[in-house]
């Protein structure tokens, strides 16, 4: 299907009621609506607009773009994964915690199977809407370590991010292999990733502890650096100027000096 064709195809676009919670809503709904039923690839902004039933004035002051669209219904999963968490696997160790968030990311993605599969194989034809929808992922994972309480800031928590992010395209790929409503290939690929994550964070995290007076040290003489040749740029200046004041005053006495020579009568 070409862009436009959506007008003659025979699919006849539908003006859905806006949901409670607005334009935003509502065109993420519609994308979510037209993703299921046809290739994603095929959706343009007039397309989502006309099935959310709303301008393409009133498309532009809620997103600058499809993938924008897309990154709200990312931030929507989030939410449903992060409110009124369950608390009864708090005492579970770090890998555990994580498994059973994700697993509840599962059950929240799992009323959009059809339009998350549009979804996927349209990113995996087109290299920048990958790169735009990684960067979305990668986001989101940060929320889940959070819910699931373990650290994502430093080198090692960037390794992390990135790490889970590619894990979970691993873990969606298999889901797609489930049938509806059942996660047994999704949990299985997810138990596999998180063990083989585990292990290269631990290593990871090794590295870190060896290099860490290394890295220091390097940083205490990069300051030590920059602070001495901060200090020796204001000292070149402070002579540069010094230079300029010497090189004026002589300047000055030798006007006075031809000044008086041209004149004999002068200060007499």
């Amino acid at each position: 299907m070409t862009t436009g064709e959506s007008h003659t195809s025979g699919e006849t676009p539908r003006r859905a009621a806006k949901p409670a919670g607005g334009t935003r809503d509502a065109i993420v709904d519609a994308l979510l609506r037209l993703a299921a039923r046809r290739e994603f690839a095929d959706t343009t902004i007039s397309d989502i607009a006309r099935e959310a039933g709303v301008s393409l004035a009133d498309f532009r002051d809620a997103f600058p773009s499809k993938g924008a669209v897309l990154g709200a219904f990312l931030r929507r999963i989030d939410r449903k994964v992060l409110d009124d968490l369950p608390t009864e696997h708090d005492a579970e160790p770090s890998r555990e915690r994580l498994y059973h968030v994700l697993a509840r990311r599962l059950e929240a993605l799992e009323p959009y199977r059809d339009a998350v599969a549009s979804i996927i194989e349209w990113s995996s034809k087109d290299p920048l809407a990958a790169t735009a929808l990684t960067r979305e992922v990668v986001n989101s994972m940060r929320f889940m370590l959070e819910a699931a309480d373990i650290e994502s800031d430093g080198p090692v928590g960037a390794l992390k991010l990135q790490g889970l992010a590619y894990a979970w395209k691993r873990v969606l790929e298999a889901w797609r292999e489930d049938r509806t409503g059942e996660h047994s290939h999704a949990l299985t690929a997810l138990d596999r990733e998180l063990d083989r994550g585990e292990k290269f964070i631990d290593r990871a995290e090794d590295l870190a502890r060896v290099t860490e007076p290394f890295r220091s040290l390097a940083h205490r003489m990069f300051d030590g650096f920059r602070h001495r040749s901060r200090h020796g740029h204001d000292r070149h200046e402070h002579e540069h100027e010094r230079h300029e004041h010497e090189h004026d005053h002589e300047h000055g006495r030798h006007d006075e000096h031809e000044h008086g020579r041209g004149h004999p009568h002068a200060g007499a």
